[in-house]
């Protein structure tokens, strides 16, 4: 439990300066429609990473699960080249080896997924993935699919 309190934390202060924006009602949707396919398709390689570090925390994994299920509506990516090059890029980061002689002495067990995940997430590795795949990077979902206009 103490696990899901820690992953829960670091997310929330990663997302910190989101929070008031959202509080003081300027956002009341998920703003990925306004960003890139490129960084919706990162975006989307993080939350599957994250979603597979913590299979065994049901509602992490369920969360960054429906996050990808959610940011494959906003991202325009070549379909047949991209889940396996996802699950293999996901799986080589996840199997990395990150040790911590000071955190590993007060956790047991530790494995440093969640960083792993944002080392990917960094990487050249997935930059080069976002080029092979990723259909128009510079665009937008708002701007390929802009809403119907009001009738007058």
């Amino acid at each position: 439990m103490k696990k899901v309190w820690l992953i829960l934390a670091t997310c929330a202060l990663a997302l910190w300066p989101l929070l008031g924006s959202a509080a003081s009602g300027q956002h009341t949707s998920p703003q990925a429609g306004a960003r890139t396919y490129a960084q919706n398709y990162k975006d989307m390689v993080l939350a599957t990473c994250i979603a597979n570090a913590y299979t065994n925390e049901k509602n992490a994994a369920i969360d960054a699960g429906s996050s990808v299920s959610a940011l494959r509506d906003w991202t325009y990516y070549d379909l047949e080249k991209s889940p396996d090059a996802i699950k293999s890029l996901v799986d080589a980061y996840l199997a990395r080896d990150y040790h911590n002689p000071l955190a590993e002495s007060e956790i047991k067990g530790v494995r440093f997924d969640f960083l792993k995940c944002l080392d990917l997430y960094h990487s050249q590795e997935l930059d080069s993935l976002v080029k092979r795949v990723v259909i128009n990077p510079k665009r937008t979902y708002r701007q390929d699919n802009p809403p119907p206009a009001k009738p007058k």
